[in-house]
């Protein structure tokens, strides 16, 4: 059984932790010009927008995504705490970590469900209720490949005029990653009843799963 102050801090995560609806509804976006294929069995992506329960929840809706870790990227330090993280200053951000199979859905793909349904690239160190640096929207290419393709799409969409504001989603190094504490992996499979869930990130899935039914599982 879990401490009296691990409880309290547990319950303080969850009233804190909550995920933003995108543009204040769900759109396709259009699919991305430049797609650079990748014959590998297996790619990784890290993406940041908002609070990492949300964005977990979608990803692991997608078919060829094999895993979905929700933790934090960007800081300096490859040792941190959700705790540190939330009370500013070391420079993360609430990321995903997303194993997939490039020859099932590309990084283009996962681009695409990013900006459609995941997160408004439009807001600045916030998603939702949620506001602080570590709610950022954020790629962290792992590779020329996927940095040539996420700086080509930002701008195919910016010229495009999908926003009405400007996309403020940052390209940053992407290393290190650092998982989040285990309560926070599968956070919204393990409490689709959660309040926070229920409001902001379930309406992501269903979004998604409507719109994207080429990519559902």
């Amino acid at each position: 059984m879990m401490k009296r102050s691990a409880l309290a801090f547990l319950a303080l995560t969850l009233a804190a932790c909550g995920g933003a609806s995108a543009k204040g509804g769900y759109d396709k976006v259009p699919a991305a010009r430049l797609v650079i294929d990748n014959p590998a069995a297996s790619e990784i992506a890290i993406f940041a927008g908002g609070c990492f329960w949300g964005v977990e929840a979608v990803f692991e809706q997608v078919e060829g995504v094999r895993s979905a870790v929700s933790g934090f990227a960007g800081g300096a330090s490859g040792d941190v705490t959700y705790k540190q993280v939330i009370s500013g200053g070391t420079g993360h951000a609430e990321a995903v970590k997303v194993v997939f199979d490039p020859r099932v859905v590309s990084y283009a793909d996962l681009m695409r469900v990013y900006f459609s349904v995941i997160a408004d690239p439009t807001l600045k160190n916030r998603q939702g209720p949620d506001v602080g640096e570590h709610y950022r929207t954020a790629f962290f290419p792992m590779n020329d490949r996927q940095s040539r393709q996420a700086r080509a799409y930002i701008a195919q969409l910016g010229r495009a005029g999908i926003y009405e504001r400007p996309i403020v989603t940052t390209l940053e190094r992407a290393a290190p990653f650092v998982p989040a504490e285990t309560y926070h992996q599968d956070f919204a499979k393990k409490n689709p009843r959660h309040p926070y869930i229920v409001r902001h990130d379930a309406p992501k899935v269903a979004a998604f799963r409507r719109l994207f039914t080429e990519l559902r599982r």
